[in-house]
């Protein structure tokens, strides 16, 4: 046989191996169809709390957390680890895991929320018990460095979580308000900014929505904090963005990581499939020290108005007091000109 025929038959084969391989592996760790929802929260459930981000360092903070989700109506059980401290982190690795995977395992306990974010998540997404959290759909939330962790339950287990505010927030009447909505009382809502009128000014400054690209486009909601969501690229826990509307916030990050993080997204291939974008609030992200720098207005220009999708930003998504529920898989529309995402179904069951 000719050695360049033996070589097309020898690849040609490797190529079917490792096809049948891949699919496989996917069909091991693919969620079931549709998006899978967990009860909703009602008061008198236990909330268990966990700290899979960052340390607590002082007790009044953690107080002050469960007297929080208490006035919420609910009871807390806090991990065994949430006050443990091992440098920034609230334990190893495994102790926090092991926090989040007790709390799904425990039928006493009706939903899970993060004290607080940080910068320990990453470490722990592959420690989580996939299995157990897709037979034991619990309400799961968190912000910020949870990024990692509401992406990650949804796109291996298919079951919605919650781009929420954590234990340690400022629960205003309009974050309490956004949370029970869609986390308790089962409300296929609309996402809308507050309504705040100027005090003494002709027009309002405040909660502004600015549409980059109008349009309505609808798919399943994924996202959160644009640094830790890029930090997944290319790993088993990035969401699925085919069809997807993909929001996005961050803070305190220079304009030009800010570009590095979506051009991360574009390489990815993430903007390409998406049907469309909502962006958060962007809080503290500044040119920095240099030469100079794009604004985010140009750097929001460059990657997202070539997708030709509906894109508007202001949302009430981010590290602001004032802070929508947002669930991750739940199908939704957004509306580019109203700044609105409106859910298509209740979130939880």
């Amino acid at each position: 046989m000719p050695t360049s025929r033996r070589q097309l038959l020898h690849l040609s084969a490797t190529a079917g191996l490792l096809a049948a391989q891949a699919g496989q592996a996917s069909q091991a760790t693919a969620p079931a169809a549709g998006p899978l929802r967990a009860r909703r929260l009602r008061p008198g459930d236990t909330l268990g709390l966990v700290s899979p981000a960052n340390a607590t360092f002082e007790r009044e903070p953690l107080k002050i957390a469960i007297e929080s989700l208490q006035a919420l109506g609910f009871k807390v059980k806090p991990g065994q680890f949430v006050s443990a401290r091992r440098g920034p982190f609230a334990g190893t690795d495994e102790q926090r895991a092991a926090d989040i995977n007790a709390m799904f395992a425990d039928d006493a306990v009706a939903g899970v929320i993060a004290m607080t974010g940080g910068s320990g998540c990453n470490r722990i997404v592959d420690k989580l018990d996939y299995e157990l959290i897709r037979r034991k759909p619990k309400f799961f939330g968190g912000f910020s460095d949870l990024t990692s962790l509401v992406n990650a339950i949804h796109q291996q287990t298919g079951l919605v979580t919650f781009h929420s505010p954590v234990a340690a927030s400022e629960w205003n009447d309009y974050s309490v308000q956004a949370f029970k909505g869609v986390a308790m009382n089962a409300e296929a809502a609309v996402l809308r900014n507050p309504v705040v009128k100027p005090a003494d000014d002709l027009v309002a400054r405040e909660e502004r929505i600015s549409t980059i690209r109008p349009g309505r486009a609808q798919g399943p909601l994924v996202g959160g904090n644009l640094t830790v969501l890029a930090s997944l690229a290319g790993t088993p826990y990035f969401p699925d963005c085919r069809g997807a509307i993909l929001f996005l916030e961050d803070i305190n990050e220079y304009i030009y990581r800010i570009d590095r993080c979506l051009s991360t997204l574009r390489l990815c291939g993430a903007f390409t499939q998406v049907a469309g974008v909502v962006l958060g609030r962007f809080t503290k992200c500044e040119p920095g020290d240099g030469y100079g720098s794009l604004t985010l207005d140009e750097v929001f220009d460059d990657y997202l108005l070539p997708l030709n999708v509906p894109v508007y930003r202001g949302a009430a998504i981010g590290h602001i007091k004032r802070k929508l529920t947002v669930p991750v898989g739940a199908p939704a529309e957004m509306d580019g000109e109203a700044g609105t995402v409106r859910l298509l179904a209740p979130a939880v069951v």
